[in-house]
Order: structure tokens, then sequence, then C-alpha cells
């Protein structure tokens, strides 16, 4: 049994966390975290766990986490620079769901997170948690640096045809629609009701931290300079991300033979699924699937990818214990189907 703490439990992405573990046959939360709730109990914060979950709220990075597998920092991007080190002196493994430990260029880190990194050294050693790329290093690692929630979605989309050639790695576009609960659960007017509802509205247009994410994980994987115009936009809806990606084609190939190319590429990968025809957030949703459409437009010599995920789940929770499941030789599908 793989004993489990969730650093910053309070949040959408931690109580996720509390979700997905409650019916995990091979894991246990044994404590739960948090700067704001500590000394609640979980059932009152999330009266959904009632009868789950018996547990309350320490104080952040609680001095006792003996017998402790794995923790998961599920705390906004910055907050895990000062937690991990203090962490991996406790803990054997860690899995960040934050953006601190993607990118392996600290200038690139500065840049796009508009904060100095102080924790350069970790950096090299951190593994990119995106089980479909590096299922191999996942199982060793002590660091896991889980991929942003947009990346995800957009990584998974491009991978197969960059990989075999098919696509020119430059002048991608992607527009990515997500659900507001991606903005996390502290309060703000931009994010309020009156807001959001019955609204679509583009942000952080060419300044968005999982651009550099996105671009150095695939030209890593596929072995060119990667560049990529992303467009996140707001959807009034809970949860879920719809991305769709235009691609300039550097082969002839059609629709047919790229969903073949995409099917053989994810057939080793449990949760990828290649629909026939379009895809939609609600086939996702609370799973920890993505899936993914494609068409070609010879007129433009374009093919254009569809790929929905929900952002909680293989954006975020979902996609962590994957990684966990990975990380201590369990099935990779445990307490995710």
């Amino acid at each position: 049994m793989v004993n489990v703490a969730i650093i910053g439990a309070s949040g959408y992405s931690g109580a996720e966390l509390l979700r997905v573990l409650s019916s995990h046959p091979g894991a246990r939360v044994r404590k739960v975290t948090a700067a704001s709730s500590a000394g609640q109990r979980v059932d009152a914060l999330y009266p959904a766990f009632a009868g789950q979950y018996d547990l309350a709220y320490d104080e952040l990075v609680p001095p006792g986490l003996g017998g402790i597998d794995v923790a998961f920092v599920a705390l906004p991007s910055g907050e895990a620079l000062k937690i991990v080190p203090a962490l991996r002196g406790k803990v054997e493994r860690v899995i960040d769901l934050g953006g601190d430990f993607r990118l392996k260029a600290k200038e690139l880190y500065e840049k796009f997170y508009k904060r100095p990194h102080t924790q350069p050294e970790l950096l090299a050693s951190a593994v990119y948690g995106l089980p479909e790329l590096n299922r191999e290093a996942i199982p060793a690692a002590s660091l896991v640096a889980n991929p942003g929630c947009y990346a995800t979605c957009a990584i998974l989309a491009l991978l197969p045809a960059l990989k075999h050639g098919v696509i020119e790695p430059a002048g991608i576009v992607i527009n990515a629609l997500s659900g507001v609960s991606g903005a996390g659960r502290s309060a703000s007017v931009d994010m309020s009701f009156a807001e959001i509802n019955e609204n679509v509205r583009a942000y952080r247009v060419g300044a968005h931290q999982h651009i550099p994410e996105i671009e150095s994980v695939l030209a890593g994987a596929s072995g060119s300079p990667v560049s990529a115009s992303f467009v996140p936009h707001l959807l009034p809806i809970t949860r879920g991300i719809y991305a769709t990606t235009h691609a300039t084609l550097a082969v002839g190939v059609s629709a047919a033979e790229l969903i073949t190319m995409y099917r053989e590429f994810y057939a080793p990968h449990p949760f990828v699924r290649i629909t026939q025809g379009i895809p939609q957030i609600l086939a996702v949703t609370r799973s920890n699937y993505c899936d993914i459409g494609l068409a070609v437009e010879p007129r433009t010599n374009q093919v254009i990818i569809m790929s929905v995920i929900d952002n909680l789940v293989k954006g975020a929770a979902g996609q962590a214990v994957q990684n966990m499941n990975l990380m201590f030789g369990l099935g990779e599908t445990t307490g995710l189907k």
C-alpha cells in the first residue's frame, strides 16, 4: 500500500486528488495539509467526502511525515520552490502539480512565470511527468513535474505528427478553451459568476506560462525547434479543455492515414483515444482520457487537430496518480478507470 500526503489539499487539484484516490486500491491518503484551512476537517470543507475521509488539514509542511511514500504538491506555481526542498528530506518521492520544475531552462521559467527560480539545482533531476512521452524515466524519478493542463492537451495532439515529420515544426497555432477551475480556488473579480457566465474571452495572449513548456517538450521529443502561437480562452464551464491546433503539412497525407498513424502511436498508452469524428469535452469529463480528432484541409495544406481533456484529471490530479502508479510499480490504470 502506497501511503500518500497531499500538500495543498484544499484547492481544486488537491480535492480532485482526494476524489481519485478515494477509490484507489493501492494507495491511502494519510496526511492532508493546507495553509488557510489548517485544523478544519476535509468533509467540512468538501461535504462530498463525508464518510470517505476521517482527516483534518494539517499545517502546510507538517513536521511529521514518517511513513509517507509520496507527497503530491498541489499548490500554485512558485510555492513548490519553497516546499519541495523541505519535503525531500522527509519523503523519498514528490510529484509537483505546479509549474516550478517543468522547464529545464531557469531563464525561461523566470521570463514566463515572472519570478526568480530559487532551486535551479533541482531542474536537471526533475522528470517531466507525461507518461505518453517519459514512461521509461518516471518509475525511477524522485521528483516528477506534472505537466500543465493546456500543455498536456496540446503536446498529446502534436506529438505523433512531429515525431513522424508529418507537419512543419514552425508556425503551429493552438487555440484552447478552458473551464474556470483551471484558475484555481482563490476568489477574484475576473473569475466571478457575473464576469464568466455567458461570456468567452482570451487571456495572457502570447505570454502564457505553458508556451515554453509546449515548445520545449515538443522540440526535445521531435529533435527540431518548435514554434507555436498559443491563445488560451476561458469558457463558462467548470472543467474541461478543448484545443484546436492548426499545423502546416510537410508531406501529403489523408485524414484516414493520420488517424491510423495516431492510433498506432498511442496503442501502448491507455488514456489517449483517437476518435473517428470530432471530440467533445463531455466525453472526457471526470476521466483521465485525452480524446483526439484529426482533419486535413487540402485547400490550405493544413492538418487540424482537436484534443480534449478534463483539466482537473488528465490535466492535473489524474495524471499525477498515473505517474504515482508508474513510480510504485502499480498498474498504470489503477484507480483511474
